[in-house]
């Protein structure tokens, strides 16, 4: 490849002008431009912005509403394809790819997205017998990680009182397995993850 481009898009939300400065933000976060303000005699504002369509793809709704209570409305029409300085971005579970994880972001927003994607995965996947570490990556350099911590047994509910070497000794043995078992465990994503993930 030469070149990536990215699709861009005319994006107009209709807004009551209180909330016109967080939804700015909102927008300019989103890498959106700037291209026109109409202000209307129902103190309602009509902005106007060029935003790649990835940026509204995901959670943009939601927090376009939550930022205007609700009151805010979008519409949009594509513009045309941009050249980008896109990446992929992957994640990693246990050490493993996982394929369908990966997204394609904007160089400039790949450690914010890998920071928020491996936080959302650590409260979806429940917790195995072993540490699971998840990490978001740009090709080999690690900009992200989370880990998921071990159930507990407690190994030494079986003794009562009792020689503290003995103790230690339970503790070891269960190191030593999980530890095993971190090597060879297989980490089982449920699919409402995978869903609740992307929304």
């Amino acid at each position: 490849f030469t070149t990536i481009a990215e699709p861009w898009i005319k994006l107009e939300v209709l807004t009551p002008s209180k909330f016109m400065g967080g939804i700015m933000q909102l927008l300019q976060d989103r890498r959106g431009a700037q291209q026109d303000i109409k202000h209307f005699d129902n103190d309602k504002v009509l902005l106007i912005y060029e935003i790649p369509l990835s940026s509204i793809v995901i959670d943009f709704y939601d927090a376009l509403k939550s930022t205007s209570s609700g009151y805010a409305s979008m519409n949009y029409e594509f513009l045309s394809f941009h050249e980008a300085d896109l990446v992929r971005l992957d994640i990693l579970v246990g050490g493993n790819l996982v394929d369908v994880l990966s997204v394609i972001v904007h160089r400039s927003q790949a450690a914010g997205m890998g920071k928020k994607l491996v936080a959302k995965l650590k409260e979806l996947i429940p917790r195995q017998n072993f540490e699971v570490t998840l990490q978001a990556a740009l090709g080999s350099k690690i900009i992200a990680r989370e880990d998921i911590p071990p159930l507990r047994k407690d190994v030494l509910a079986k003794l009562y009182g009792g020689d503290r070497t003995r103790k230690d000794k339970l503790l070891e043995k269960q190191k030593k397995g999980k530890k095993r078992m971190k090597k060879v465990g297989k980490v089982e994503i449920p699919q409402e993850a995978f869903l609740k993930l992307l929304s």
